[in-house]
């Protein structure tokens, strides 16, 4: 099968449309590698602007000079993220992703000061507890990609810091959806966190106009509040210890 190739909208929204409709996570990563070359060519021509959004969240939400916080992209592909925090000055950046070809095209502008092979859900992340002041996950959390019952392993972030989630909401995406707010809702029942922003985004999509992106909120893992994904009904969890 010849490499992906950059195509028209139509086109790209069709690779969209596959990838997210491969169950099997080794055939998933595969079709990640090959389409690496051409990732940031085609989301560019959708137009996507979830990592941006993410950013902006993060911005406001986390205290302190961006400079002095070390932050984890999960699942963080070509680089597309870690582009968007260097503009507000976050220069201390890891990410992880379970894809070579992926990993491969984010070395190449230097934006991430370490960079490792990992699949989230498949393997513990490669950082003691406590590492990170904030922890992404952009475009990831869906069927094939990462589990909701991974989500409780981003204890790798710091007492007090953020995490930053985005889903789609999507009729193919809607279980998946319903099962992280369930595992959010959980973790907070428990006393791990508290959610603190959680809204609806109608612009950015990557796919038609009805796939809407859900920017989740920034929980923070620790004794002090934390923010947690966005959620439909614009609730506000949150994480302690």
């Amino acid at each position: 099968m010849a490499q992906e190739e950059g195509g028209s909208l139509p086109e790209v929204r069709a690779r969209v449309r596959a990838a997210h409709g491969i169950p099997d996570l080794a055939q998933n990563l595969h079709f990640y590698d090959r389409w690496a070359p051409d990732y940031e060519q085609d989301v560019a021509t959708l137009q996507y602007h979830a990592p941006r959004l993410a950013v902006d969240c993060l911005t406001q939400a986390l205290p302190g000079p961006p400079h002095s916080a070390l932050i984890l992209d999960v699942a963080c592909g070509t680089g597309l993220v870690a582009a968007e925090l260097r503009a507000p000055g976050f220069l201390q950046l890891h990410g992880v992703d379970g894809s070579p070809g992926m990993l491969e095209q984010a070395r190449a502008p230097s934006l991430y000061q370490r960079l490792s092979l990992c699949t989230l859900g498949q393997e513990p992340l490669p950082s003691p507890e406590g590492t990170f002041n904030a922890v992404l996950i952009v475009g990831a959390l869906s069927d094939s990609q990462v589990p909701c019952n991974a989500i409780p392993e981003l204890h790798v972030t710091k007492p007090g810091g953020l995490v930053c989630l985005t889903t789609r909401t999507n009729s193919s995406n809607l279980q998946y959806k319903e099962a992280l707010e369930a595992t959010l809702d959980r973790m907070e029942q428990a006393g791990t966190w508290e959610g603190l922003v959680a809204w609806p985004v109608d612009r950015g999509s990557w796919l038609p106009p009805s796939w809407r992106w859900y920017l989740a909120s920034l929980p923070r893992m620790a004794s002090s509040p934390a923010l947690s994904t966005c959620t439909e009904s614009g609730r506000r969890p949150r994480l302690r210890k």
